[in-house]
């Protein structure tokens, strides 16, 4: 069976319009891993490279090496048995925000559903990390972190948890300040006949990191709860 450095559990949109349009605007489908051909944008692939490598997701539970005498069988099984006891969450929809220089898709208003979700699924998969390590914590720079932050990164291993999270799809890098405009307009065009109204998270995905670094989309669970 393939060896997964890391683990992850995100949200992926179910295959359809909008799953398209967003492996079409990162360049690369997160299941196949196949590489795809993007807009027409000037250095389009050069300022979506960062979440290309990721794949089109939104964050629930963020990256971490497995607890030891974990493998992926094992993982999987836990994540699928937390989706048998958890609902999907609903917002009205997504909109294109800029988020201190990227750009991502985030709720469109009410996501209290969603956060509840995330501390859900933050608490249940919590035995499946392996502590972090001081170069982990350090990537983390604490010190430019809140209190409450490096509390939540201290407990759970990430610092944008629970009353932290924020819920959202990233589609491009940090952006220089002078393609920051012809950018946001190109997404908006590309994504806007696409969003889905209203939004569910219907399904956890269990995403993996290869030895290259690249993570894809391994299982997909439906939220039965």
């Amino acid at each position: 069976m393939e060896h997964f450095k890391r683990y992850a559990v995100y949200f992926a949109p179910r295959p359809g319009a909008f799953a398209d349009a967003a492996a079409t605007w990162l360049g690369r489908d997160a299941v196949t891993g196949a590489a795809i051909p993007q807009p027409p944008v000037p250095a389009l692939q050069d300022l979506t490279a960062d979440p290309r490598r990721y794949g089109f997701h939104g964050t629930i539970r963020a990256p971490f090496r497995p607890a030891q005498g974990l493998d992926v069988a094992a993982i999987a099984a836990a994540v699928e048995g937390l989706a048998a006891q958890l609902a999907p969450a609903q917002g009205p929809g997504l909109r294109l925000a800029d988020l201190h220089g990227f750009l991502a898709l985030v709720p469109d208003d009410e996501e209290s559903a969603i956060l509840r979700l995330g501390a859900a699924v933050v608490e249940g998969t919590e035995a499946l990390r392996a502590p972090l390590t001081d170069a982990e914590i350090a990537r983390r720079d604490p010190a430019r972190l809140t209190p409450r932050q490096r509390s939540l990164l201290t407990r759970w291993g990430y610092p944008y948890v629970m009353d932290a999270f924020r819920f959202h799809l990233t589609l491009t890098n940090r952006l220089p300040p002078d393609r920051a405009a012809d950018v946001t307009a190109a997404a908006q065009a590309h994504f806007a006949p696409h969003l889905p109204r209203p939004f569910m998270i219907a399904d956890l995905c269990l995403f993996g990191e290869d030895a290259q670094g690249t993570f894809r989309l391994l299982h997909r669970y439906a939220l039965s709860g």
